[in-house]
């Protein structure tokens, strides 16, 4: 009973976050809007004027030419979403946004212009290049943050301490220009760019997504060391640590079963928000190595105006991030009795 209203506090906590999210998400973009289609109509009012508008003027003179320009102001304004209020439009965007309805692209991008379907076009691409290299780091930083943090003070642990703090401080686009110039573009082993032609076997594919890979996971997998071995130790020092080596128990179960297991929650926090980061993409990274996934598209988005494109992608890691939110508190209850006991005692 505990457990199942802490689940559900937490639950109602993110979907209350969601909508004030989105509503303020929505009260920004829509007022963005409002101001690119003002411009778009007093330039086809302007565009008018000088066309139709002159010829009848000249043909039935001026009180016929105001009462056809008010109509026409009228019809751009009803054609540009500014025949309602503010609030109104953002309250409609809001509730949309909600049921995962973002509207039309002016652009038709891969065959439609749902920005749904835009989107889901996009992830998998991102899903492919960054979950792939957030695994691998994941399980290599784990993995030799808890050998580290096992021989403290030795020179395994030293070296990595360095190696984690010099690759972490690289910006991922630079090594990534770095890694270009040098695996591509000097020795040839990886293609310049990423992007897939319809002529790529599943082999291309993967020679094209080597590279970029390679460079998220040489920057990344030395944080993930750094981190967990740090989080180890404080654990290993723990008395319940020296009393199941007192016991006899096998130094793999005291590590891995025990020591690893009460380190959990902070390293499954970070397990979870790399993963939902993976899915947002990288701008940077991917104009780098022009690959067209979900920080591609925001790029263009971004250039190219397109204002419910970028309500969709923003909607989309809101909702990946509170999901996660949800998701960590949900392991913390299971592996932390303590967490959920104390949320429901605030209840």
């Amino acid at each position: 009973m505990g457990y199942g209203k802490y689940l559900v506090f937490r639950i109602l906590n993110a979907l209350l976050v969601l909508v004030i999210a989105t509503l303020i998400m929505s009260a920004l973009f829509v007022k963005v809007a409002r101001e690119d289609n003002k411009s778009k109509l007093f330039e086809e009012l302007r565009s008018w004027d000088q066309t139709e508008g002159k010829k009848i003027k000249q043909s039935l003179g001026e009180e016929e030419y105001w009462r056809q320009r008010a109509i026409e102001e009228q019809n751009l304004r009803k054609k540009y979403n500014l025949d309602k209020s503010f609030w109104g439009q953002v309250i409609e965007k809001t509730k949309r946004s909600l049921m995962w309805d973002f509207g039309q692209s002016t652009v038709s991008i891969g065959g439609t212009n749902n920005v749904r379907d835009i989107v889901f076009m996009y992830l998998p691409r991102s899903i492919v290049l960054f979950t792939t290299a957030t695994i691998i780091t994941m399980i290599l930083g784990i993995y030799l943050g808890v050998r580290a943090a096992n021989m403290p003070g030795s020179v395994f642990d030293r070296s990595l301490s360095i190696f984690a703090l010099l690759t972490y401080s690289l910006p991922t686009w630079w090594t990534g220009m770095m890694f270009i110039l040098i695996f591509a573009y000097k020795l040839g082993w990886f293609p310049l760019q990423s992007n897939f032609l319809p002529t790529d076997t599943i082999l291309d594919k993967i020679h094209k997504l080597a590279l970029p890979v390679l460079t998220f996971v040489f920057v990344a997998f030395g944080g993930w060391a750094w981190t967990t071995r740090n989080i180890m130790i404080g654990t290993l020092q723990e008395d319940f640590i020296m009393a199941a080596r007192a016991k006899g128990l096998p130094e793999r179960k005291v590590i891995y079963g025990h020591a690893l297991r009460a380190a959990a929650p902070p390293i499954v926090t970070m397990v979870i928000f790399s993963l939902l980061g993976s899915l947002g993409g990288a701008i940077i990274s991917e104009q780098v190595f022009s690959y067209p996934g979900m920080g591609m598209l925001y790029w263009m988005a971004l250039n190219q105006g397109e204002t419910n494109i970028v309500i969709g992608l923003t909607y989309f890691s809101v909702v990946l991030y509170l999901s996660g939110v949800v998701l960590a508190d949900m392991i913390y209850g299971f592996l932390d009795p303590r967490v959920k006991v104390g949320a429901s005692a605030k209840m």
